[in-house]
């Protein structure tokens, strides 16, 4: 026979492992090839030249070189405009 009362479990005790997003190197900074640049959801920052997108938007160096962060402004089809960042490879 049992001498305690059976415990439930608590469901809010698990959680999940952090993602570590954000911008990895910054402006100016020089970077070798296949380094990460930037680690994103969607596509905050777009890839210039000598930048490479991967499948989860990371955007990597394809070169070496150092890092340029600039701004370009977009059309949508509104005719609203957006200002979007762009990294490039220099």
């Amino acid at each position: 026979m049992a001498h305690r009362k059976a415990g439930g479990t608590a469901k809010n005790l698990r959680d999940s492992n952090p993602q570590y997003l954000g911008i990895k190197k910054h402006d100016g900074q020089s970077v070798c090839t296949g380094n990460i640049i930037v680690r994103q959801r969607g596509t905050k920052f777009l890839a210039g030249k000598n930048v490479g997108m991967g499948k989860d938007h990371t955007l990597f160096a394809m070169t070496d070189g150092s890092v340029s962060f600039s701004e370009i402004r977009k059309k949508k089809f509104n005719n609203t405009i957006v200002k979007r960042k762009k990294v490039s490879i220099v």
